[in-house]
């Protein structure tokens, strides 16, 4: 992760008492890392320094601590692009599908239903995420949305997935009022209708510079018509916006266009739309930390057995009897 994501700790430290160069050291950091803020740093070493860092304070709530000013701006270049995007849910894919630019560490879900939109964190493959970690990201998110919507804005819950603090006064005084704990996931609750909410940072003649940005520094492997079609869909997928009409406006080409050029190259936005969930749906089962109810959600099925029909033609078996094959247990939550 950017040694951005220190910024504020060595106040903070301080704050509680505590020396924390020490600290620094025995978890593998090198203190001159403040000097430079625009490096890389291993993730692991944080974790561990926020961790004992709490625990040598007795601060439970150190993560929460360290928010100081944090926001949008903190994500250096993907804030900066982020923040030219006219409303809040394209402003929050940008935040969402670049994130490893800033932090490799991290993965951010956005899934919508019933009119409420959820952004889960979650730790990378053979990364696991400390208490203050999580808090200090999900706090993160917290700020950034606040960036983007109108002041004294609260989302409709924050949520860990751990037990609540010996004091939440700092909780309580970031979150505001609706916190919950021994959650299900680690993250932020919002309507869907403020992902949908104008972007108050934008600027819009500043955007296309913010794009040509963007393409300087994560150059899209596949720069064609199926490859931006392709990214769309795996952004877009999880939420009730998935639609061609929709990715063909994002391109800025209309529906009989998009088609025209996706058949150039041999491909139609179905084929590009099942290839993009099977992806999924294989690797999803295979980690086996998701139901078939909440992988079927997150492929933009309303239903769960129209996601069984759908993989029985993809695969010619069940998703259960898929994974059985795969020798992958079958969580018990995941039979039907």
């Amino acid at each position: 992760m950017r040694s951005a994501v220190l910024n504020g700790y060595l106040e903070v430290a301080k704050s509680v008492g505590l020396n924390p160069y020490p600290l620094m050291r025995v978890s593998g950091l090198d203190p001159a890392t403040f000097s430079a803020t625009a490096g890389w740093i291993e993730a692991k070493c944080v974790v561990e320094l926020f961790e004992l860092s709490a625990l040598q304070s007795g601060c439970d709530d150190f993560g929460v601590r360290m928010l100081g000013n944090r926001g949008v701006s903190n994500l250096g270049p993907v804030g900066l692009i982020a923040r030219e995007e006219p409303d809040v849910r394209s402003a929050m894919g940008i935040v969402l599908r670049h994130m490893s630019l800033h932090n490799e560490a991290i993965l951010l879900d956005l899934t919508e239903s019933g009119g409420l939109a959820t952004i889960q964190v979650r730790p990378a493959t053979d990364m696991a995420l400390g208490r203050q970690s999580t808090e200090l990201v999900v706090a993160s998110i917290f700020r950034i949305l606040s960036d983007f919507l109108p002041d004294g804005w609260l989302p409709v819950a924050t949520c860990f997935a751990h037990g609540a603090p010996a004091n939440g006064e700092v909780h309580a005084r970031v979150f505001g009022p609706s916190i919950y704990y021994d959650h299900e996931i680690d993250g932020i609750i919002i309507a869907t209708g403020d992902l949908d909410a104008p972007n108050r940072l934008s600027n819009p003649v500043l955007r296309p510079f913010a794009q040509e940005y963007l393409g300087l520094l994560a150059p899209r492997e596949n720069s064609s018509t199926a490859g931006q079609v392709r990214d769309l869909i795996a952004t877009l997928l999880p939420t009730e916006h998935c639609s061609v009409t929709r990715i063909a406006h994002s391109l800025r080409m209309d529906r009989r266009t998009l088609h025209r050029r996706l058949a150039q190259s041999g491909e139609t936005y179905s084929s590009i739309l099942d290839s993009v969930r099977k992806e999924h749906a294989t690797a999803s089962i295979a980690r086996g930390d998701r139901s078939f109810t909440e992988i079927s959600s997150e492929l933009g099925f309303s239903e769960l057995s129209a996601f069984s029909r759908w993989f029985r033609q993809q695969f010619g078996v069940s998703p259960k009897a898929w994974s059985v094959d795969q020798g992958e247990p079958v969580p018990e939550r995941q039979q039907y």
